[in-house]
């Protein structure tokens, strides 16, 4: 056989990475392949997830809240965030979305909506992965459509009293603090909408766990359930009025997605390739048929392609240039690539694609909520046409 070469050799990849940059995603690798992969096929398997040890590791590994500044967040780049999503979900996308939610949903929301108080009691908590958080935004039947959210903020006196119920919450269940948006004003639409800090063990507030789930199994999803949750004023988020807020937290979360779901289709490919090498199909090895060669040659030029788009658009994040229309661009396209990888892989596997021996069939299973979560794969078309056409196809 000749020399090999990787997707990141063949794309020369590390050429557009600075040396820290490298460093952070080796230590993140490092980090997973020792600490988590061993485990995430029994942890999928069993629907379960050790989080709060989780937490506190991946805290002590320093990548929660990584890109924030201050109160004991690293202050990484943007490249840097998306190079560490990229390792995680490489090992699975449920670690990842723990990532993900803790710091560009909850922490970027207090980070960049809350007020110095809000601040300083959680994201240093948060950062070291002692408080777990979760982003209370959709509801049952208002998902792609949050201005129609149903959850209540009614003033009494010098409270805020929150009813409602939020529906697939990741770390919910696990959760000691959640950002919850709830509209403070009907007649106001969407621009009534405010975000409030609701420490979970607040009365009236519960989080009863999703379980029949296929996808994300190593991961906790929730419900949350608000009845006549008294806050006090200092509770809501102080500069952040409407659904720019919110909608703001979600496309730093798309962000991570980019890079993430690429991690999950470089995976399968690393996968399949050594898989076929050594599984030999009428006495020569499956690597060495045309037609396994033609999948994985389209599926490493996908790969490469998906990691080019991340590093492209995660440059521009860090010069303060980056458009929501261009985090579209790369959510479609990254996610909608990563699982047609994946289920291709799954075929180069054969029979043994469908066991949790092999992480083709998770990464699908789990790419499945990835390509609808942080906006469907529907609202982004809508959102890049509307960048192309300037007609909005919304309603």
């Amino acid at each position: 056989m000749a020399d090999t070469r990787t997707v990141t050799e063949l794309f020369a990849l590390d050429t557009l990475l600075h040396d820290d940059e490298r460093q952070i995603r080796d230590t993140v690798r490092q980090f997973g392949n020792e600490k988590i992969r061993p485990h995430i096929a029994d942890w999928f398997d069993e629907a379960r997830i050790p989080v709060r040890e989780l937490a506190k590791e991946l805290g002590g590994l320093g990548v929660l809240g990584m890109h924030l500044e201050g109160y004991g967040c690293a202050g990484m780049s943007a490249v840097s965030y998306g190079l560490a999503c990229l390792e995680l979900e490489a090992i699975d996308s449920g670690i990842r979305s723990l990532v993900s939610v803790q710091g560009s949903l909850a922490m970027f929301a207090i980070h960049h909506w809350g007020s110095e108080e809000q601040k300083e009691h959680w994201l240093p908590q948060m950062a070291a992965g002692d408080a777990i958080g979760c982003f209370g935004l959709t509801e049952p039947d208002f998902g792609s459509d949050p201005g129609g959210m149903r959850t209540r903020a009614v003033h009494d006196g010098g409270d805020w009293v929150l009813n409602g119920t939020k529906m697939w919450i990741t770390n919910g269940s696990v959760a000691d603090v959640a950002v919850v948006w709830a509209n403070t004003d009907l007649e106001e639409g969407s621009r009534g909408i405010r975000g409030f800090v609701v420490p979970t063990d607040t009365p009236g507030f519960s989080a009863p766990e999703i379980r029949a789930k296929m996808s994300l199994r190593a991961s906790v999803t929730s419900e949350l359930v608000l009845e006549d949750v008294r806050l006090p004023e200092s509770a809501m988020l102080p500069k952040a009025a409407g659904l720019r807020g919110p909608l703001s937290c979600l496309n730093e979360a798309r962000f991570g997605i980019i890079f993430g779901a690429i991690g999950a289709a470089r995976d399968c490919l690393e996968t399949a390739v050594d898989y076929a090498s050594t599984r030999l199909v009428f006495d020569k090895p499956l690597a060495a048929y045309q037609l396994t060669q033609a999948k994985l040659a389209d599926m490493a030029l996908e790969v490469g392609k998906g990691h080019l788009l991340a590093y492209q658009l995660g440059r521009l994040k860090d010069a303060g240039e980056v458009e929501p229309a261009q985090v579209s661009l790369g959510k479609l396209n990254n996610t909608r690539e990563a699982i047609k990888v994946a289920r291709e892989c799954r075929t180069i596997l054969g029979a043994n694609g469908i066991t949790l021996a092999y992480p083709a069939i998770r990464h699908a299973n789990n790419l499945e909520s990835v390509l609808t979560y942080e906006g469907t794969s529907e609202v982004h078309q809508l959102s890049i046409g509307r960048a192309l056409t300037g007609a909005s196809a919304f309603r």
